[in-house]
Formats: structure tokens, C-alpha cells, sequence
């Protein structure tokens, strides 16, 4: 669950930062309004890999739109013939 406090909350930062908790964030407003968010670092690197991962899958699927699909017989094929 996620908390909402004013941006002046942070006089006392330390209670502000009690409250978040891995996957609930802290929303900090500025006039009235959301304006910031304190999440743990563990949920923002999760996010970042989602993100990568997203990406990835992305280009996977338009190479794949692009080139068509290579059939396992070929990968092991050129795997094989590689010069590592």
C-alpha cells in the first residue's frame, strides 16, 4: 500500500522513509498536487530490468517481423561451424 504525505513532510525525513517498504511507495506532494516518489532501491532496479526486459522482447519480435524465424537445425549448424 502506498502512502501520500506533503512534500514538507520531509522535515522528518526519517519517518517518511519508515513508511516505505518494498512495493509501496511514498508519493510526496507540492501544492496539493503529486509530485515525487520515494520507492526502495530493490523496486527500482526491478523496474529497470522489466523495462530491459520489455526492450529486449521488443527487438525480438520485430527481428523476427524483419528476418523470420532461423530453425533449431541451422543454430546448432552455425554454432558448430563458429570459430571460437
Amino acid at each position: 500500500m502506498s502512502h501520500v504525505k506533503p512534500v514538507s513532510d520531509l522535515k522528518n525525513y526519517s519517518e517518511v522513509l519508515s513508511d516505505v517498504a518494498p512495493g509501496s511507495p511514498v508519493y510526496l506532494t507540492k501544492n496539493g498536487h503529486e509530485q515525487y516518489a520515494i520507492y526502495e532501491a530493490a523496486d527500482v532496479k526491478r523496474r529497470e530490468a522489466e523495462i530491459r526486459l520489455l526492450f529486449e522482447l521488443s527487438r525480438g519480435e520485430k527481428s523476427i517481423q524483419d528476418n523470420g524465424l532461423i530453425s533449431a537445425e541451422k543454430v546448432r549448424e552455425e554454432l558448430n561451424n563458429a570459430s571460437w
